[in-house]
Protein backbone atom coordinates (compact mmCIF):
# COMPACT_ATOMS: atom_id res chain seq x y z
CA UNK A 1 0.00 0.00 0.00
CA UNK A 2 3.08 2.24 1.03
CA UNK A 3 4.10 1.75 -3.18
CA UNK A 4 0.87 2.91 -4.42
CA UNK A 5 0.97 5.80 -2.02
CA UNK A 6 4.64 6.78 -3.15
CA UNK A 7 3.74 6.09 -6.49
CA UNK A 8 0.20 8.14 -6.84
CA UNK A 9 2.54 10.55 -4.90
CA UNK A 10 4.96 11.15 -7.55
CA UNK A 11 2.26 10.94 -10.55
CA UNK A 12 0.22 14.02 -9.22
CA UNK A 13 3.77 16.17 -8.20
CA UNK A 14 4.42 15.38 -11.84
CA UNK A 15 1.46 16.78 -13.03
CA UNK A 16 1.11 19.61 -10.73
CA UNK A 17 5.28 20.87 -11.83
CA UNK A 18 3.79 20.33 -15.29
CA UNK A 19 0.85 22.60 -14.88
CA UNK A 20 2.93 25.33 -13.28
CA UNK A 21 5.48 24.91 -16.30
CA UNK A 22 3.06 25.02 -18.95
CA UNK A 23 1.10 28.69 -16.57
CA UNK A 24 4.56 30.08 -16.83
CA UNK A 25 5.51 29.47 -20.50
CA UNK A 26 1.66 30.84 -21.37
CA UNK A 27 2.16 33.74 -19.06
CA UNK A 28 5.43 35.16 -20.00
CA UNK A 29 4.23 34.46 -24.02
CA UNK A 30 1.43 36.68 -22.85
CA UNK A 31 0.42 40.11 -24.91
CA UNK A 32 1.16 42.38 -22.61
CA UNK A 33 -2.20 44.07 -22.53
CA UNK A 34 -3.96 40.13 -21.48
CA UNK A 35 -1.48 40.44 -18.81
CA UNK A 36 -2.26 43.45 -17.27
CA UNK A 37 -5.93 42.34 -17.73
CA UNK A 38 -5.10 39.60 -15.49
CA UNK A 39 -4.18 41.23 -13.05
CA UNK A 40 -6.36 44.27 -13.04
CA UNK A 41 -9.49 41.82 -12.98
CA UNK A 42 -7.64 39.70 -10.46
CA UNK A 43 -7.20 42.66 -8.42
CA UNK A 44 -10.37 43.35 -8.27
CA UNK A 45 -12.14 40.36 -7.42
CA UNK A 46 -9.44 40.37 -4.34
CA UNK A 47 -11.15 43.71 -3.40
CA UNK A 48 -14.07 42.33 -3.79
CA UNK A 49 -13.48 39.40 -1.09
CA UNK A 50 -11.84 41.45 1.29
CA UNK A 51 -14.86 43.62 1.65
CA UNK A 52 -17.15 40.45 2.16
CA UNK A 53 -15.13 38.85 4.57
CA UNK A 54 -14.24 42.44 6.39
CA UNK A 55 -18.72 42.33 6.49
CA UNK A 56 -18.80 38.71 7.37
CA UNK A 57 -16.62 39.53 10.47
CA UNK A 58 -18.72 42.67 11.56
CA UNK A 59 -21.95 40.66 10.88
CA UNK A 60 -20.22 37.93 13.27
CA UNK A 61 -19.26 40.49 16.18
CA UNK A 62 -22.35 42.54 16.55
CA UNK A 63 -24.35 40.37 18.24
CA UNK A 64 -21.48 39.50 21.12
CA UNK A 65 -20.42 43.46 20.89
CA UNK A 66 -24.11 44.36 21.99
CA UNK A 67 -25.02 41.56 24.77
CA UNK A 68 -25.97 44.20 27.22
CA UNK A 69 -28.84 45.26 24.75
CA UNK A 70 -29.78 41.94 23.90
CA UNK A 71 -29.81 41.26 27.67
CA UNK A 72 -32.28 44.28 28.18
CA UNK A 73 -34.23 42.74 25.50
CA UNK A 74 -34.66 39.49 26.88
CA UNK A 75 -36.03 40.70 30.34
CA UNK A 76 -39.40 41.94 28.06
CA UNK A 77 -42.27 39.38 28.99
CA UNK A 78 -43.16 39.51 24.58
CA UNK A 79 -40.70 38.28 21.91
CA UNK A 80 -41.81 41.64 20.15
CA UNK A 81 -38.38 43.33 21.96
CA UNK A 82 -35.79 40.59 20.26
CA UNK A 83 -37.57 40.37 17.25
CA UNK A 84 -37.18 44.42 16.72
CA UNK A 85 -33.44 43.95 17.49
CA UNK A 86 -32.93 41.48 15.16
CA UNK A 87 -34.53 43.29 12.45
CA UNK A 88 -32.59 46.39 13.22
CA UNK A 89 -29.54 44.59 13.20
CA UNK A 90 -29.90 43.01 9.71
CA UNK A 91 -31.04 46.23 8.28
CA UNK A 92 -28.42 48.26 9.45
CA UNK A 93 -25.78 45.18 7.99
CA UNK A 94 -27.55 45.38 5.11
CA UNK A 95 -26.91 49.16 4.92
CA UNK A 96 -23.29 48.81 5.20
CA UNK A 97 -22.76 45.73 2.28
CA UNK A 98 -24.74 48.28 0.30
CA UNK A 99 -22.43 50.99 1.32
CA UNK A 100 -18.90 49.07 1.36
CA UNK A 101 -19.96 48.42 -2.11
CA UNK A 102 -20.55 51.86 -3.35
CA UNK A 103 -24.40 51.29 -3.90
CA UNK A 104 -23.85 49.28 -6.97
CA UNK A 105 -26.12 46.52 -6.71
CA UNK A 106 -27.19 46.16 -10.65
CA UNK A 107 -28.63 43.09 -11.92
CA UNK A 108 -30.15 39.73 -11.07
CA UNK A 109 -27.14 37.56 -9.67
CA UNK A 110 -25.78 40.81 -7.47
CA UNK A 111 -29.38 41.31 -6.36
CA UNK A 112 -29.49 37.58 -5.15
CA UNK A 113 -25.76 37.83 -4.06
CA UNK A 114 -27.27 41.07 -1.55
CA UNK A 115 -30.55 39.57 -0.86
CA UNK A 116 -28.57 35.79 0.41
CA UNK A 117 -26.14 38.00 2.26
CA UNK A 118 -28.59 39.79 3.86
CA UNK A 119 -30.70 36.15 4.74
CA UNK A 120 -27.46 35.12 5.89
CA UNK A 121 -27.23 37.83 8.15
CA UNK A 122 -30.83 38.02 9.68
CA UNK A 123 -30.76 34.20 10.29
CA UNK A 124 -27.20 34.67 12.14
CA UNK A 125 -28.65 37.08 14.01
CA UNK A 126 -31.66 35.80 15.53
CA UNK A 127 -29.54 32.84 16.43
CA UNK A 128 -26.77 34.66 17.99
CA UNK A 129 -29.53 36.65 19.70
CA UNK A 130 -31.24 33.82 21.40
CA UNK A 131 -28.27 32.02 21.70
CA UNK A 132 -27.14 35.18 24.32
CA UNK A 133 -30.60 35.98 25.34
CA UNK A 134 -31.05 32.38 27.32
CA UNK A 135 -26.97 32.89 28.26
CA UNK A 136 -27.74 36.20 30.43
CA UNK A 137 -31.07 35.62 31.17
Amino acid sequence: MDFLKGIAGKIIGGVVALLVIIAAISWFTMDPADRQQILSDTGRVLKWIGIAIGWLLIVGVVPWATFLVIRKAAEFDTNVAGAALVVVYTALEAVLLGWLYGWHVRGPAAWAFFAAATLLAGVYNLLACDWIAEKVS
